[in-house]
């Protein structure tokens, strides 16, 4: 109890936090650095015992599409956190360069490729979707996608799914 000047005030019993169950992860962005985040989030995820949903939105797509998902770059012009100007990051062949330097980093931690990545998190029980409305904008097919896709499902059916989790987007 604490006293203020002529009133006492109760201080509310501090509550333990709960802890995280379920994980939906929603995945924009097709670029290298846009995509890891959410694996890694995702994977730490099912390391910790937590359930976890990926839904890939967007250019987040090219995560997942067979014959783009090995062919991620990481973008160089207008991303200030790579500490360039963008007239330098425009140059041929700089996107080429990050890349690999960003790949032989992540290689030096064993983080693996995206495809191997998206297989394992898949293997550990993640479920992974990918927006319809995305699909059909992009004039893609169920067939376009790598075999760890789920399925595809409306932005309402995800909020259904992901009832009672804890949406990170990224």
């Amino acid at each position: 109890m604490k006293t203020n000047g002529t009133k006492t005030m109760e201080r509310p019993e501090e509550k333990t936090p709960e802890p995280i169950e379920r994980v939906s992860i929603i995945i924009s962005k097709g670029s290298l650095e846009g995509v890891y985040p959410g694996l890694i989030m995702a994977n730490g995820a099912r390391m910790e015992g937590i359930e976890a949903t990926i839904f890939f939105t967007f250019f987040g797509l090219e995560a997942v599409i067979n014959k783009r998902m090995d062919d991620l770059k990481v973008a160089t012009v207008g991303n200030p956190a790579m500490h360039i100007p963008t007239m330098i990051g425009g140059l041929p062949g700089m996107s080429s360069f990050a890349t690999k330097k960003m790949k032989d980093e992540m290689e030096k931690l064993d983080i693996p490729p995206v495809r191997e990545f998206i297989e394992m998190i898949h293997d550990t029980g993640a479920e992974i979707y990918v927006c319809k409305a995305t699909v059909d904008m992009f004039h893609l097919h169920e067939e376009d996608f790598c075999e760890q896709v789920d399925g595809v499902m409306t932005v309402g059916e995800f909020y259904e799914k992901s009832a009672g989790a804890e949406i990170i987007f990224t």
